[in-house]
């Protein structure tokens, strides 16, 4: 298990309880608000957030095995496999079965799904405006979040 977190003065009872306490309300807020931001700015490259953050992951390794994807993403198979059947029949990818084991299935990238990277270059600089956060800010941020995460996966193990 991570180190101890600090001390923090005790809250009252009732303010314990309070929903705008919670830091889990702050992050689930603001991440409507991602989410919010994210479908008016894939619109026009034709993805949903989730699918965008599967073509994020084989612009930078093509060919990852589903098992190896979902992994990738933190997502289970029953939720990552519909996303790439859609991303499949709008011609952004293929699945390949492998040839040693009929069982393991990878993912690549079309000729389209490769040159929408182009276009969508332009979304983290549109998602950082937003944000007011400066590149210093977003990349502390990023570190406490990860932060987080890890001592929460420790805590759930």
């Amino acid at each position: 298990m991570n180190a101890r977190a600090p001390d923090l003065p005790a809250l009252p009872a009732e303010e314990m309880l309070r929903l705008d306490n919670q830091v889990c309300f702050a992050l689930h807020a603001t991440s409507r608000a991602f989410d919010a931001l994210y479908r008016s700015l894939l619109r026009d490259l034709g993805l949903t957030y989730p699918q965008y953050l599967v073509m994020l992951t084989l612009w930078e390794s093509d060919g990852l095995t589903v098992k190896d994807l979902g992994a990738r993403l933190r997502l289970d198979s029953g939720t990552l496999s519909p996303l790439v059947k859609r991303l499949e029949s709008a011609g952004l990818v293929e699945r390949r079965r492998g040839r040693q084991d009929e069982r393991s299935v990878s993912v690549h990238l079309t000729a389209e799904g490769a040159a929408l990277r182009e276009r969508a270059a332009a979304v983290p600089p549109r998602v950082m405006e937003a944000s007011g956060l400066g590149t210093d800010e977003l990349r502390d941020l990023r570190g406490m979040l990860l932060k987080l995460t890890e001592r929460l996966d420790a805590t759930n193990a």
